[in-house]
């Protein structure tokens, strides 16, 4: 039987080494996510320094985090039917831009309601990157270490930028100040632009949509095969007019809604304590040197957390491996609250945000997998909204929490969500380590 084009370019994908091609797009994946998550974490660290400086209040500071969530919330969710049907270079390299160039105009903000609308255009461009770095490296990953290579990305753009944020906080908050700070990450963001037009596009997306020839020519060029022996077939996979969102609504509701629960955990919580941490131990008394530079020694988790992903996804899968991390970041997030030396504060801070970190992205990368390549962006995008939806909710509804009911509350709140989540993990789909994409979810017509 003759075998069909998309088949034989996704076989190829999954069986092949890793190229100089695989690299470079795995690095200016990285990169970019890098700096999307660097903004992120950047805002906590120079909160302390804004409110000192009468600059913004602390109701102020979270109309400025909702706003720039919501706008988060519209690029991933906007991304996934623009990417499916167009492909994903386009719209990577659009977001990209519109997160520099709104960055840098964030930093020349007259007030905190300008702050607020820049901070919401580049929230579009955030919103639209993270769902995409996940998609494009998952469609390039050999299928036996894709969960390494995932991880890898990971490691680099998802969690150095955690303690390099608090770093840049200590080191450039007295010179430069905070708007100095956003210039340089938006500058960043404009290198990395620019480096990607270099990419190409995702084979596998070629392979679905008419473009067989091109898939085939970017193997050739990756040395990855010699022509087919005999005529590939085309079918309705091989050019579909089918719209993504209706595939992952009609075909995968369970996988969206579990992976939304998941996400909406994972993100209102890293994304609240990102805001708010800093400001608490300010709060308890810390000097705000102090209280970043203990957050910095927590958030060196994440990059520790990130390199053991790499190892535990390929050895324990997974389900297993978010599952675990979960129940454990719950009991450590309740034994933060009861914390009273500051060495106890740390071991504990470190702790959790290792296993929140673990337990968020395993189950990240688990949920970038379980969609059919025509439908891939779409998924994961609508999936990911569960989470820029939490992050709204959620950084405000910390101050809230604290200030009604006192820090230990707010701890006892994040417990809870992580128990949660460690459920809806089991939701998502079957074990997907060691399999080929389209084994996991074939592409449909």
């Amino acid at each position: 039987m003759a075998q069909s084009i998309e088949a034989f370019v996704g076989e190829t994908m999954d069986d092949a080494r890793m190229t100089p091609i695989h690299w470079r797009v795995l690095a200016l994946v990285a990169g970019g996510y890098f700096f999307d998550v660097l903004d992120l974490t950047i805002l906590g660290a120079l909160v302390p320094d804004m409110i000192h400086s009468g600059f913004i209040s602390a109701p102020q500071v979270a109309v400025v985090g909702s706003s720039t969530l919501i706008g988060l919330l519209i690029g991933c969710v906007g991304q996934g039917e623009f990417t499916d049907r167009f492909g994903r270079k386009a719209v990577y390299q659009f977001n990209l831009l519109l997160y520099g160039v709104a960055t840098i105009a964030a930093a020349f903000s007259p007030n905190f309601i300008w702050l607020a609308a820049f901070r919401f255009i580049a929230g579009i461009g955030l919103g639209a990157e993270q769902p995409l770095c996940f998609s494009y490296t998952a469609e390039y990953a050999p299928k036996n270490i894709r969960g390494r290579i995932l991880a890898l990305m990971q490691l680099i753009g998802g969690a150095f930028p955690w303690p390099v944020g608090i770093l840049m906080a200590l080191g450039f908050r007295d010179t430069i100040g905070w708007r100095g700070i956003w210039i340089v990450i938006g500058i960043g963001a404009l290198i990395i632009f620019v480096l990607r037009f270099s990419l190409p596009e995702s084979p596998r997306w070629l392979a679905t949509h008419g473009k067989g020839q091109r898939a085939l020519d970017l193997l050739k060029r990756m040395n990855l095969t010699a022509p087919p022996l005999e005529t590939l077939t085309v079918d309705a996979a091989s050019d579909t007019k089918s719209d993504p969102m209706a595939i992952v609504f009609r075909q995968y509701p369970r996988n969206v809604i579990a992976s939304m629960i998941c996400f909406f955990a994972f993100f209102g919580i890293a994304n609240g304590l990102g805001t708010w941490l800093p400001n608490i131990m300010a709060g308890q008394g810390f000097s705000i040197t102090k209280s970043l530079t203990f957050t910095l020694g927590m958030t060196i988790a994440y990059p520790c957390s990130s390199a053991f992903m790499m190892f535990a996804l390929e050895r324990f899968g997974r389900i297993r491996t978010a599952v675990t991390a979960f129940v454990l970041a719950g009991l450590f997030a309740a034994a933060f609250a009861s914390a009273r030396s500051e060495a106890m504060l740390l071991v504990v801070g470190f702790v959790m945000f290792f296993c929140i970190q673990l337990a968020g992205n395993s189950m990240q990368i688990f949920a970038s997998e379980v969609f059919p390549t025509n439908a891939r962006a779409s998924g994961f995008g609508l999936a990911h909204s569960g989470g820029r939806i939490g992050a709204a909710i959620i950084v405000p509804g910390f101050l809230y929490i604290q200030t009604a009911w006192g820090v230990p509350a707010v701890f006892g709140t994040i417990a809870v969500m992580l128990a949660v989540a460690a459920f809806a993990v089991t939701q998502i789909g079957s074990e997907t380590r060691g399999l080929a994409l389209d084994a996991i979810a074939p592409p449909t017509g």
